[in-house]
């Protein structure tokens, strides 16, 4: 007997319950806690927020953790075009560094969830799952700043990872009300779900879910693919392809879409992270774009789905 794969796509679209969401709301509160009690952080300009597909409200049931940003704010990490140094934008360097704002929050975490149930990772500590929350990376940023000649400049966050390799940007959201109002990752999300009838974030879960089954029957495409990725390929089908009338029609036409125009690099060189800046088939992205190609392909074998 044939699946009935709209039921499944229409159970799939829909965000976990309020139960599972409830979970980690639990978790984000007791961060905040943790950072607003230390002695060391509560005197810095610190913002504690959401990001990931938390977030951006495309978190599905089996996703396990929930990523919490702590950014400071009292410095930043720049960036500055060629021969530009601080003194021409007005700026001076900090008394303060980013490995120390790590390890102070490193103690704020220990002080409160106790040093079992935190692991300092490369990049982010891991807070292990409680009774009452679900598991958490929480990420350490600095607010970061892209400047070009004229002064003006490009706002998101940046880290720097413990083993010395290169700073990672991301522009998650318009954080505080001084950065340029520039649509980054969440805005450009929920444009393109009401430009689609709200149908983009329920796709993005579809898929999402479809990975993760495909990862459950042995697919090694699927276990290669992170879910980010798969919200980056949703957003860059164009808005026609959400256009039907059942999601049966809308997940045939997104995932065609995405395998014609996955097949080449030059088809699919200039598409962008949700942040609309940065290039999702980059050189030192953590993924290619065969892999995403390999795993579109195996979605529409799976679902039965054919490609023109």
């Amino acid at each position: 007997m044939a699946r009935d794969w709209e039921s499944s796509f229409s159970s799939w679209s829909d965000p976990p319950s309020d139960a599972e969401h409830e979970r980690c709301e639990r978790v984000i509160r007791a961060i905040r806690t943790a950072v607003a009690n230390s002695s060391k952080l509560q005197t810095r300009k610190i913002l504690v927020f959401t990001q990931g597909s938390f977030r951006n409200r495309v978190n599905v049931r089996q996703e396990s953790d929930v990523d919490v940003g702590v950014m400071l704010y009292d410095y930043f990490l720049a960036q500055y075009p060629e021969s530009k140094r601080n003194v021409d934008f007005g700026n001076s360097d900090a008394n303060y560094s980013f490995i120390q704002f790590k390890n102070e929050l490193e103690e704020a975490l220990v002080g409160h969830f106790g040093r079992a149930a935190v692991k300092r990772g490369n990049k982010a500590f891991d807070i292990k799952a409680s009774a009452s929350h679900i598991e958490s990376d929480v990420v350490p940023l600095f607010e970061f700043r892209r400047y070009w000649d004229d002064g003006s400049y490009r706002a998101g966050v940046a880290l720097l990872p413990d083993n010395g390799s290169f700073r990672i940007e991301n522009y998650p959201e318009r954080l505080v009300e001084y950065w340029p109002p520039t649509p980054l990752h969440y805005e450009n999300g929920v444009a393109k779900n009401d430009q689609t009838s709200r149908r983009f974030k329920g796709m993005v879960r579809i898929l999402k879910k479809l990975r993760i089954e495909l990862e459950a029957v042995g697919n090694t495409a699927a276990t290669a693919i992170p879910g980010y990725l798969v919200e980056c390929l949703v957003w860059n089908a164009p808005n026609w392809c959400f256009d039907r009338d059942k999601w049966e029609d809308r997940v045939q036409s997104v995932l065609r879409y995405l395998w014609q125009n996955t097949r080449d690099s030059a088809l699919c060189d200039k598409w962008c992270e949700v942040d609309d800046i940065k290039y999702l088939f980059h050189l030192f992205q953590p993924w290619t774009r065969e892999r995403a190609h390999a795993f579109i392909n195996a979605a529409w074998d799976y679902v039965g789905v054919k490609p023109v």
